[in-house]
């Protein structure tokens, strides 16, 4: 008994007779003989998706005849790696040890294989992956790009190897671990807040602290240390415990650039030999408990208070001292008495509205006034 199986275009056939494969057929007309009815038909769709796994292990070892002439045999050691086009763009890269079986479509997919020794990818496939987020199996490499005013460290397995100017860059994470530090060149800014410290007299203070600093040199500072900042900011808070906790408040509140200058030195003797440079440390704020405040608030007003009073009662004294000098100069100078009332009815004369004046000019110095207001 004949069988007609039609396979459309874009699928193709594989008849099945007691569990196992029997023909593999393209798309088109086929009569195969079917005398008990017993030959099955599975129709595969040509679409550019990997074969079930079960299915391609099968085929391989089966029928390999059909493997190599209908399909794309993807099968990677553990130093290879495949980058995966389709219609001649790259679509997916695949890791060591990838097994993978495709249908052939005509020219459409293609797979090219490589080793893996090199570490650094090629300069053309980086700005591809830099321009094509969505292609997959991207995660197998690092992809960085360092922008101007900074420089990479590039670490690998832990171990810093060079320097990266700006630029795109990219590394294989297949046998090995490369990490990539991005690190700006120019004057940073680290602030270190919210310290809380005991002064020698006991004295709780809450200080914030900035510093102004850069890199001098880049491979000895990732060389010494894991993180360059955390290590700055520990020793400057050390430092700023060091200092507060040897001085008084009152040493503190007399000269506050004291604390500047005591860290400036300590910090930059630190931190020299790990290649970092400060350039300037400065307290933001000294900031004072509530009780402390108010006494101190009170201090300050009774020196004020005290200080209004010496000069009040100099000025008094200076004013007293000075009518003692009039009073003598007067005494033995008639006229200048005479010039001293006159001095004196001009200053009241400036403040009332009328004067009456009775018996002549001569009245006016020597006898009665009578002003009304």
């Amino acid at each position: 008994m004949m069988k007609k199986i039609i396979v459309a275009q874009g699928q193709i056939a594989l008849t099945e007779k007691n569990g196992n494969f029997q023909h593999l057929l393209l798309a088109g007309e086929h009569r195969i003989n079917d005398w008990f009815n017993k030959l099955t038909v599975s129709l595969f769709t040509l679409n550019h998706e990997p074969i079930d796994a079960k299915l391609a292990d099968h085929l391989r070892q089966y029928h390999p005849d059909w493997v190599e002439a209908h399909c794309i045999d993807i099968n990677l050691s553990d130093n290879e790696i495949a980058f995966l086009y389709l219609h001649n763009n790259l679509t997916e890269i695949l890791a060591p040890a990838t097994r993978r079986l495709y249908w052939k479509i005509a020219e459409t997919l293609r797979v090219d294989i490589q080793q893996t020794g090199d570490i650094a990818i090629p300069q053309t496939l980086v700005n591809r992956l830099n321009s094509k987020k969505w292609i997959k199996g991207r995660d197998i490499s690092l992809v960085v790009q360092v922008p101007a005013w900074h420089v990479g460290v590039l670490k690998v397995d832990g171990e810093v190897k060079t320097l990266l100017q700006p630029g795109n860059y990219g590394y294989w994470c297949i046998e090995h671990q490369p990490q990539v530090d991005v690190i700006d060149t120019r004057l940073l800014a680290i602030e270190v807040s919210g310290q809380e410290i005991l002064t020698k007299d006991k004295v709780t203070l809450r200080i914030n602290l900035s510093a102004n600093w850069r890199y001098r040199d880049i491979l000895l500072a990732f060389s010494k240390l894991s993180q360059p900042v955390d290590y700055l900011y520990r020793e400057l808070q050390f430092a700023l415990r060091e200092i507060i906790g040897t001085r008084s408040l009152d040493e503190l509140l007399e000269n506050k650039q004291l604390i500047d200058e005591l860290m400036l030195e300590q910090i930059t003797q630190c931190v020299a030999e790990f290649g970092l440079d400060v350039d300037s440390i400065g307290v933001k704020d000294i900031i004072l408990p509530g009780d402390m405040r108010t006494i101190l608030s009170q201090v300050v007003e009774a020196e004020k208070v005290a200080q209004a009073n010496v000069i009040r009662r100099r000025e008094e004294t200076a004013a007293t001292r000075s009518l003692l000098n009039t009073a003598k100069v007067m005494e033995n100078n008639p006229i200048a008495l005479r010039l001293k009332e006159l001095e004196t009815l001009e200053s009241i004369a400036h403040r009332i509205d009328q004067i009456s004046v009775y018996g002549g000019l001569d009245q006016v110095l020597n006898g009665l006034v009578k002003i009304k207001e």
